[in-house]
């Protein structure tokens, strides 16, 4: 099978500025040979891959699926699908799930059993572009639709991801707090462990350590064990959905949504599996990953809402929850201290992965929209600006989240917006993308594969909708319904 055509877009902003800092096509050679020569595929791979362009990757998943022998190679495939879905279970998000189940115990639980799909599909076809085009999200969005679509995208994602990723550190300072230690000391410590972690590394090593944070995830299921729910109930929740007219209880499913689909994830994903350097050959693996990685996302967001719904829903009825160490405190009375210390543990782990997923994520779509060097592997020296947006939202994120009385929750706010704003954008430039023939060849999209994706970012658009109005008007004391 020949390899898609992958032809330079338009530079834009200055071409012999941007010229100057792209990658140097000697070292990209090197990396992904693009020049050797090509595979002669025999009768039954070229019969093998019309079947595959005819039906997509979802209905091929297991076909093109070969399951590793050894427990090394399992291993191996965990990665940029792993990291990415749990980076969405950061500080926010577990506020949100925690409202959910305290608020309205299981009955929300059927929506994360559907977004679980809809994030797969959405996370899958980003890898798959990464894959194919080793190129990130905002190098093909800058190349395919111009410089307004990219500026667009890039300053409204760097505004939603600075803010969110103030607010992970914030996360850190809430976590060290239940454990009676000093947010002037847990948080610039964290901030310099992430900053070396990133800049002194290799990817390699990088994917590494954030892979290890996310075993500070299964504190959750041990914590919703410790509230004893009833699985029979938990069950109903999860298998029969319910929907009420109580405008807030739809914006919490909106907000579920929302903060589960998140446009960083997609960005992240995509140059994270780039700078892996995974090839199309390769991909059935990362696939692997992704929704392995989905699976697994979801399910901690799953018992963080049976934790609370066991506790705070059935014995503390009116608990109100806008953070997350906020509801590992209102478990204490009811579950224990020692769910309040797992729920803690969780939190810590989720904000230092996502304070370092995030400003990596920023600098990825910032140095990629204007063609500059990028990569966790390279130094100060080689992508200038790449590691300075890094490290400029390291401290300036630290900094914030040691300023006494910021109005957290009215920041989020702002952030949710932002990303209701961005989250269109990147959804339907991924279709596009994915569908373009010239770009991915015999990767691009089926039509059953293809009308799920639709369905999924049209159903997605209409929530992001619901809820960025919702946001907007509630200042001003205009909600919907009564």
């Amino acid at each position: 099978m020949a390899e898609p055509r992958r032809t330079p877009g338009p530079l834009g902003l200055g071409a012999a500025l941007l010229h100057r800092f792209r990658r140097n096509p000697v070292s990209d050679a090197a990396a992904r040979p693009e020049t050797a020569e090509p595979h002669r595929s025999s009768p039954y791979e070229r019969r093998t891959q019309r079947t595959l362009a005819a039906q997509g990757p979802l209905q091929t998943a297991i076909r093109r699926f070969h399951i590793p022998r050894t427990p090394l190679l399992w291993l191996a495939i965990f990665g940029p699908g792993l990291i990415a879905a749990n980076a969405g279970n950061d500080a926010g998000g577990i506020a949100t799930y925690a409202q959910a189940g305290a608020s309205y115990g299981y009955s929300l639980l059927w929506v994360i059993l559907i977004v679980t799909f809809s994030l797969a599909v959405v996370q899958e076809m980003c890898a798959r572009m990464g894959a194919v085009t080793g190129k990130g999200l905002s190098d093909l969005i800058r190349e395919q639709f111009g410089i307004r679509w990219t500026l667009g995208a890039t300053v409204a994602l760097f505004i939603a991801n600075a803010g969110t990723a103030f607010s992970e550190f914030i996360g850190i300072a809430a976590a060290m707090d239940l454990f009676h230690v000093s947010r002037y000391i847990a948080v610039p410590v964290a901030a310099v462990v992430l900053w070396l972690i990133v800049v002194r590394g290799s990817y390699r090593a990088v994917e590494r350590v954030f892979l290890v944070m996310t075993v500070a995830f299964f504190a959750y299921p041990i914590s919703a064990l410790l509230g004893h729910p009833d699985w029979l109930a938990v069950a109903k929740g999860t298998f029969v959905p319910t929907l009420r007219a109580n405008p807030d209880y739809l914006k919490v499913l909106v907000a579920l949504i929302g903060t589960t689909i998140t446009p960083y994830m997609q960005v992240y994903v995509q140059s994270a599996v780039a700078e892996k350097g995974i090839t199309p050959r390769d991909y059935p693996l990362e696939r692997a990953d992704v929704y392995v990685g989905t699976i697994f996302g979801n399910l901690i967001s799953f018992f963080i809402i049976v934790a609370t719904g066991a506790t705070l829903f059935l014995h503390g009825a009116g608990v109100q929850i806008n953070t997350a160490d906020q509801a590992a405190k209102a478990l204490q009375p009811l579950a224990g201290a020692g769910a309040t210390v797992l729920f803690a543990i969780g939190l810590l782990g989720a904000s230092l992965l996502a304070g370092a997923v995030l400003p990596l994520t920023t600098a990825y779509s910032v140095a990629e929209a204007f063609g500059f060097e990028k990569g966790v592997s390279m130094g100060f020296r080689e992508a200038p600006v790449f590691m300075g947006i890094f490290t400029g939202l390291i401290g300036v994120g630290a900094l914030v989240a040691l300023i006494p009385g910021l109005p957290v929750f009215q920041v989020l706010l702002i952030i949710q917006v932002v990303n209701g704003l961005l989250l269109p954008v990147v959804l339907i430039a991924a279709l596009r993308l994915t569908n373009d023939a010239e770009l991915m060849g015999t990767y691009r999209n089926g039509r059953v594969f293809n009308a799920i994706a639709i369905a999924t970012t049209v159903f997605v658009i209409a929530l992001s909708t619901f809820l960025l109005l919702a946001t907007l008007l509630q200042p001003l004391g205009i909600g919907f319904g009564s």
